[in-house]
This record gives C-alpha cells, sequence and structure tokens, in this order.
C-alpha cells in the first residue's frame, strides 16, 4: 500500500477510519464495523460487483463503518463516501479477474480496521477472513452468490457436486452464517451443518424503470440478453435460442450486452443468425435504455443463483423468458414471465408465447413486469444484513 494513501485512510499512527453518523436505525448500527471481502471483482463483473457495492453503500449510508477488501493490480487504500476501500495486489486468473493470494496482507488489513464481522463473498482464497474473525472474537458470514456445484458441472461438464458438498461441509464449520439469495441457492448447503439464511438481493428501480409506453408490437420479435459471455453463466442458451426462431423463420433480432471468455464462440453459434453483440455496458442509463428497447428479455441459465438481470429487465417493464430451474425462476411469476427446461427448443417457444402475450396486451405485461420488480427494493436486502452483522457481532463479542 503506498504511505500515502494510508496515512490518509487509517491516520498517521495506524487510527482507525471514523464511522460515518446517518439515518441509522439506532446506536446499535453506528457500532458496527463491517469488512467486505470478495474476489473475482473487476471492470467488467456483473452481479456480484452491484451486489457488494448496493449492500456496503446501505451499510454506510446506515451509521455503520465500512470496508471493502477486493484484489487490484497493486496494493492501495482510499476512503470514499461508502467508507474504506483496499486493493491487496492480486495476479491475473482466467477472464481477466484478479485472486487475492496473500492471506497475510488481508490479516494486515483486518487488523488495522478491527471489524465487528466479516462478510466474505468468497469461497475460495478469502476464507482465512473466517480464521481472523474466530481469533479477533469478530462475527463471520459468508454470503454465497453462487451455486458451486452447479456452476462448476458447467463449466468443467462433469459432476461436480460431491467435491463441491466436501469443500462447503469445511465452509459451513469455518463460518458462523452463511447467506444465500433463493431456496435454489440454499440446496447447495443440505448435509452441512450450515442452515442457510435467505436474503433476496434489489434493483434500483429509480435507474431501471419502463419507458413512458411500451414498444408498439411489430412483426420482430426484440430479443435482449445482459450478463456476462462466460459457460457457466450458459450466454450459449440464449443465443441458441434466437438460432431456433431463426430457423423457425420468425423475424427476431437478439442484442447481447456482455463481455467474456467465450465470445468467440458465440459469435460462430450465431452463425448469421441476427444476434448482435454490443460488448459490456457499464452504464446503467445505457443498460436501461437496452431493455426497454426489448420485447423480451432472456435470462436463461439454469444455475443461477439470483439474477440481478432479471431484477432490472422487470424495472423496465420488459418480460422475462428464464429456465424451469435455478433461482432467476423465482424471481418472476406467471403475470411477467414465461419458463422451460433449459433447451433452446422450448425456451423459443416460451419466448413465443411471451410474445404473443405481449402483443395481446403490451401495456398490462409491462405494468407486470414493473410490479413484480418492486418486491425486490434494496433498501429491504440491507436492513437484513444490518440485522444479521449486529447478531453475529454481539455473539462474537461473548466468545
Amino acid at each position: 500500500m503506498s504511505k500515502s494513501a494510508e496515512a490518509s485512510a487509517f491516520g498517521r499512527a495506524g487510527a482507525l477510519p471514523r464511522a460515518r453518523t446517518g439515518g441509522g436505525q439506532n446506536g446499535q448500527v453506528s457500532r458496527l464495523r463491517i469488512a467486505q471481502l470478495a474476489n473475482f471483482v473487476g471492470p467488467t463483473s456483473g452481479g456480484l460487483r452491484r451486489a457488494v457495492d448496493r449492500l456496503g453503500r446501505g451499510y454506510a449510508a446506515a451509521g455503520a463503518a465500512r470496508l471493502l477488501l477486493v484484489p487490484g493490480a497493486q496494493d492501495d487504500v482510499w476512503e470514499d463516501d461508502s467508507g474504506v476501500v483496499v486493493t491487496i495486489e492480486s495476479p491475473a486468473v482466467s477472464g481477466g479477474y484478479r485472486l487475492v493470494l496473500s492471506p497475510r496482507k488481508v490479516w494486515d488489513v483486518l487488523d488495522r480496521f478491527r471489524p465487528t464481522s466479516v462478510e466474505v463473498s468468497d469461497k475460495w482464497t478469502l476464507t482465512v477472513a473466517a480464521a481472523w474473525a474466530r481469533r479477533r472474537h469478530a462475527g463471520s458470514v459468508l454470503f454465497s452468490h453462487e451455486r458451486l456445484d452447479a456452476m462448476a458441472s458447467l463449466f468443467v461438464r462433469h459432476d461436480m457436486v460431491r467435491p463441491v458438498h466436501w469443500l462447503n461441509v469445511g465452509l459451513a464449520r469455518a463460518y458462523d452464517r452463511i447467506v444465500v439469495t433463493t431456496r435454489y441457492s440454499a440446496g447447495e448447503w443440505a448435509d452441512t451443518a450450515a442452515e442457510p439464511v435467505i436474503v433476496s438481493l434489489g434493483v434500483d428501480l429509480a435507474a431501471f424503470s419502463p419507458a413512458p409506453a411500451p414498444l408498439a408490437p411489430a412483426p420482430l420479435l426484440r430479443l435482449v440478453y445482459a450478463g456476462r459471455l462466460s459457460r457457466e453463466k450458459t450466454p450459449h442458451l440464449a443465443v441458441a435460442t434466437a438460432v431456433e426462431l431463426d430457423r423457425r423463420g420468425r423475424p427476431v433480432q437478439l442484442d447481447v450486452w456482455g463481455a467474456g471468455p467465450h465470445l468467440g464462440e458465440l459469435k460462430a453459434l450465431a452463425d448469421g443468425s441476427p444476434v448482435c453483440f454490443h460488448g459490456y455496458a457499464d452504464d446503467r442509463a445505457a443498460l436501461a435504455a437496452a431493455y426497454r428497447a426489448a420485447d423480451v428479455s432472456l435470462s436463461v441459465c439454469p444455475a443461477e443463483t439470483f439474477g440481478l438481470a432479471v431484477l432490472e429487465a422487470l424495472a423496465c417493464g420488459v418480460p422475462v423468458v428464464t429456465a424451469d430451474v435455478g433461482g432467476a425462476r423465482e424471481l418472476v411469476d406467471g403475470t411477467c414471465a414465461e419458463w422451460a427446461p433449459p433447451d433452446p427448443v422450448f425456451l423459443a417457444d416460451a419466448a413465443e408465447r411471451l410474445a404473443a402475450r405481449r402483443a395481446a396486451d403490451p401495456a398490462g405485461l409491462q405494468e407486470a413486469a414493473r410490479t413484480r420488480a418492486e418486491l425486490y427494493a434494496w433498501d429491504n436486502a440491507v436492513a437484513a444484513m444490518l440485522a444479521l452483522h449486529a447478531e453475529l457481532a454481539a455473539k462474537a463479542g461473548r466468545r
């Protein structure tokens, strides 16, 4: 860490950053010091980066002191309006992500910040924070953002349920609590010591909002996919669904927003079909406009544990096609979505059904989609996590 930055953030004698006072629910929140740690957070990260950021900003706004530790190109530390941010120099791994490999640096940062609880969004190298928390009488929570058994099986194309189960047995013992986002995600923790807490994430209902009036029905079926172009997210299913619709002679266009290591494969799969790849959209206004330009959003990964892209599309008034398994299916109901087995033929049928419903009642479907999204507010997620951090900090202090 640069000495000038370290002195600015922690003080010349290693003093701690001052907790902000804000709209805290009570004095208990203002006493919390929450350290969030995450790997695989980079410039083109999607849901994980947004989730960690929105939760952390919510903690700071409520009056807690918040630290965020992530991998970076170099050691650094600074303060912003959400608290202290620390990057630890880490090597690049697959897909342009970085992975923290130095437990000593992690422990040093935590020793300086002295959190009352740690929140780890990683099942690999950052588990060292759980051991630190136990030694220092702090609480520990693993935020399980992915269902690793299903994701790993998709990525390596081999059944990974058993090895992941034994990894989870160890993680359940290491952490005080495990947090998941859906019932589907909780299933990974069966037959371990964990009793997962389900905390639904949220969507920015201001940034993602419907057009004043829905698009007029047209012969062209306008589809959108937003997400990382990596095998574990199965963007191949979305592209194959558009290819299947095109093969049927259905006028269709799929706009793909995202970046990742399998862009070349996806372009080859499209093979002349009307699929347009736009790259990563970091600007939320541009992404919201992309959703609003579509008739139907495809979020068809069968191993997705939540699906922020589902909520973003719904918040824009755009109905969604999902796989009939996975966490994304839990976010929708029959008023705003169709679902099908994760196969291009069945998903194309679902898209056709949803397009027909939209042609019959575009305004009604837009309203239903928005109404569903409004069930998922970030304030609810922040409040649930703050209550959990307060409980863990209190219990850890009595060890």
